[in-house]
């Protein structure tokens, strides 16, 4: 099964070799929806295993639709994410900036703390744990992302912080860079723990909405894409919503590496288009590139993932002109509601 911005996919494999395929538009309300019509639409309901690729978290990042996020960083490293690695996006190109961040400037919050590679520099106050905490209550955040200095080595910090927000603010998801990817590289880790916070409260509740809906229907067990052309089950998918920022994407490439292997062909340059973005990748010696740093839609994000490269422009990407006059595509997209303009459902 396969969920994408426009459409929703499902082809089902009987004990006999028969193969179903079903087609539904997918319901941008609530992308369970689509799965569960899929579903209803087969002539055969027993599933012992369903295996579900989501574009979800992929085309929140595209379209900029995740959550408010409030980011805790280490005092005087605030600025970490505007800052990258002070790379330039397009090395010719004057006017050309990098995305903005996902986290806006005024909701970062500097710790007064400091750890090293070896030792506390700066203690953690019980007074500073408490201020933080009124600090990221009054900006009424949607998900609290935390990435302190050396919490990869000690992690200690990050953990008071984490336990003293998930206490005062028990609805708002709370993503720890320790727990996210404890590895050295301030920004990676940052800004991957900020896509994690960004993504979890959709991409968990979707998740929960669609287990629950399986269970009711008898199907014995699900299993999530990740990024990395893996699974997870569906408590693990939602405790790491950015591992499934590629997860549509890479179930293309994973088919895309199975048609080549039944005609004779181990090196393969993909291409996924779909209503809201198109996919390119390679597949060589028949095996999917990996990357360990890439990212989606410019947001930088250090996880195990094929290698994919992606862009707003698919089937139904919106067209535009801006001040200028220049004409733009995506990256917003018409979705499945109204979707492409040939659908004649209205929009503009």
């Amino acid at each position: 099964m396969d969920v994408g911005g426009t459409f929703t996919d499902l082809v089902a494999l009987t004990p006999e070799g028969a193969i179903e395929v079903r087609k539904v538009a997918t319901t941008p309300e609530d992308a369970a929806v689509g799965v569960f019509r899929a579903l209803d639409a087969l002539a055969s309901p027993a599933i012992e295993l369903l295996v579900h690729g989501t574009t979800i978290a992929t085309n929140a990042l595209l379209e900029r639709r995740g959550a408010r996020v409030v980011l805790v960083a280490t005092r005087g490293f605030e600025d970490l994410l505007w800052l990258r690695r002070q790379d330039r996006a397009a090395l010719y190109d004057l006017a050309r900036d990098h995305p903005a961040p996902l986290v806006a400037r005024g909701d970062v919050v500097g710790v007064a703390e400091r750890m090293g590679p070896a030792e506390v520099l700066e203690p953690l106050t019980e007074g500073e744990v408490a201020r933080v905490v009124v600090a990221v209550r009054a900006l009424a955040p949607e998900a609290v992302a935390i990435a302190l200095l050396f919490a990869f080595r000690d992690a200690t910090h990050e953990r008071l912080l984490a336990a003293a927000l998930r206490d005062a603010l028990p609805r708002v998801s709370v993503a720890a860079s320790h727990e996210v990817l404890p590895l050295f590289r301030e920004f990676e880790r940052t800004s991957t723990t900020t896509v994690e916070a960004y993504l979890r409260p959709r991409v968990s509740s979707y998740i929960e909405r669609l287990d629950g809906g399986l269970r009711e229907r008898g199907i014995g067990a699900l299993r999530v894409m990740t990024s990395s052309g893996g699974t997870r089950a569906p408590a693990a998918a939602a405790a790491h919503a950015a591992s499934l920022a590629l997860s549509g994407p890479a179930g293309g490439v994973v088919g895309a590496r199975l048609v080549g292997a039944a005609v004779g062909l181990a090196d393969l340059l993909t291409l996924d288009m779909g209503g809201t973005s198109a996919d390119a990748s390679l597949v060589v010696s028949g095996a999917p590139l990996a990357d360990g740093a890439g990212g989606v839609g410019g947001v930088p994000l250090a996880l195990p993932a094929v290698l994919i490269e992606t862009v707003s422009a698919g089937g139904g990407s919106i067209a535009r002109l801006d001040e200028g006059g220049a004409l733009r595509v995506g990256p917003e997209s018409a979705g499945a509601m109204p979707g492409p303009a040939c659908y004649g459902r209205g929009g503009e």
